[in-house]
């Protein structure tokens, strides 16, 4: 075979690869037009693989030196294959042969963001915007660099580019929910996608996206109904079922919520997130057999779904089961130990079960890590006071007004503990206090001392605030 004999095969990218696998099983050397030398190489890059590829690139520039689109290519695969400095080279040949092609500055940005040079990352792909002929997803990179630096409000003004670009970009949609979450502007973002579906109203992702705005703005019907018409448009859109069913929760609607979860079924696996979910529709029913099923799929599923542990402990706690309950918080607690929620349950099963050393120690855990829970601090204060640890009772009532200083309720317990202490004065600057706060909760005193019913002055007091 004659050494520069050549061969077109550009028409049919099949006969380019057939011919070229020939002259290597010969140890010949064919030429090629560079059009079929592209076939070849991404026909090895759709194969996956880039070392082949890469020996294609290198006959190719061989024989096309001045062809740039070859180092382009020998640069993707260079990056393919974790050899970034190679990559670099590649692409600084290909700038000098052909500066205005996009790809050079888009690869090399890639290869920036990657390595967390932001800077120099958003000025190549900045000045590929310059040369390229679509630039939406050149667009989305810029907003995913200056997400990594922290800067939202950017990243929010580049994404709005990209869809201006295409708006069918999904990935841009879902980014800009996932901005204006961070910076906290749902109003914002209900504002944007009202204005985006107004176009573009078939759009399943822009319903969704505005339905998870109202959601964290707890306005639950509109939610609902935006998640509806994602689900309309595309009916397999399991998240979309997934998140209507818990706005349907926060309504309280469980039942139907239970009917939503369960239809995600039909599109996508079964998680332990959707189990667990539906365990606690049950829960709230107060069908704990039901729950309990649920969230053990849940466990079977994900052994390390936290709240499913918790709630089989629930359903068990509401049977009055405490001690196999502890069993099971525990096991929540093993992959969750900074939840408050699994101590306190903790704490009130072992006080149920007597076992008052332990509950104490758990109930100290839940207000290191939750200070603001008041339920918790009663409960604990109560304890002590049980056990005869009055001046320990009250230290804590006072430890809790200095992190509630708004909690009536905590006044209340105060005054009922110095009261029971002897420390009538303090007591009723407390009462004063607790009155001023808030006059309707006074019934909590007599709950806790039912004797001060006969106390005159303290009658007389709150008579004072409440008639």
């Amino acid at each position: 075979m004659d050494e520069d004999f050549e061969f077109d095969f550009s028409e049919d990218p099949r006969f380019s690869v057939e011919r070229y696998e020939e002259m290597i099983r010969n140890q010949d050397q064919y030429f090629f037009d560079a059009q079929a030398f592209e076939n070849i190489i991404d026909y090895y890059i759709e194969k996956n693989d880039p070392i082949k590829a890469l020996q294609v690139v290198d006959y190719a520039l061989n024989q096309h030196p001045f062809a740039a689109i070859f180092s382009v290519k020998q640069a993707q695969l260079f990056i393919a294959t974790d050899q970034l400095d190679k990559a670099f080279n590649a692409l600084n040949k290909a700038e000098m042969l052909e500066p205005s092609e996009a790809e050079i500055y888009t690869l090399r940005g890639n290869i920036y963001e990657g390595m967390e040079r932001h800077e120099e990352a958003l000025e190549n792909y900045k000045k590929a915007l310059g040369h390229a002929e679509s630039t939406d997803e050149i667009l989305l990179h810029i907003a995913y660099v200056y997400q990594n630096m922290g800067d939202y409000e950017s990243s929010v003004q580049y994404l709005k580019l990209c869809l201006q670009q295409n708006m069918e970009n999904q990935d841009a949609l879902y980014e800009l929910a996932f901005c204006y979450d961070v910076l906290d502007k749902q109003k914002e973002s209900i504002r944007f996608y009202e204005q985006y579906i107004d176009n573009e109203p078939y759009s399943y992702a822009a319903w969704y996206n505005l339905g998870n705005s109202f959601n964290k703005l707890d306005l639950y019907e509109k939610a609902i109904d935006a998640y509806d018409y994602a689900i309309l448009i595309k009916d397999n859109f399991a998240s979309a079922y997934f998140n209507k069913g818990n706005a349907l929760v926060h309504l309280d609607r469980y039942a139907e919520a239970i009917e939503v979860y369960k239809q995600t079924f039909e599109y996508e696996p079964p998680s332990g997130d959707t189990y667990c979910a539906i365990g606690e529709c049950y829960e709230k029913l107060e069908q704990m057999e039901e729950a309990r099923s649920y969230y053990k799929k849940s466990v079977k599923l994900d052994p390390k779904q936290s709240d499913a542990w918790f709630g089989i402990g629930v359903t068990l706690d509401f049977e009055e089961r405490y001690f196999e309950s502890l069993h099971f918080y525990k096991k929540a607690l093993d992959i969750d130990d900074k939840n408050p929620d699994y101590w306190f349950a903790i704490a009130d099963a072992q006080y149920k079960l007597k076992q008052l050393d332990e509950s104490e120690k758990a109930y100290e855990k839940v207000l290191e890590l939750n200070p603001v829970d008041i339920e918790a601090w009663l409960d604990y204060s109560s304890i002590l006071f049980e056990r005869d640890k009055l001046s320990a009772a009250i230290g804590t009532m006072s430890e809790a007004i200095k992190n509630n200083p708004d909690a009536a309720e905590l006044y209340y317990r105060m005054v009922a503990y110095l009261f029971a202490d002897g420390q009538y004065n303090e007591a009723l600057t407390y009462l004063e206090t607790a009155l001023n706060t808030d006059p309707e909760k006074h019934p909590i005193l007599f709950e806790y001392l039912p004797q001060l019913h006969d106390n005159k002055i303290i009658v007389d007091i709150i008579n004072r605030y409440t008639r």
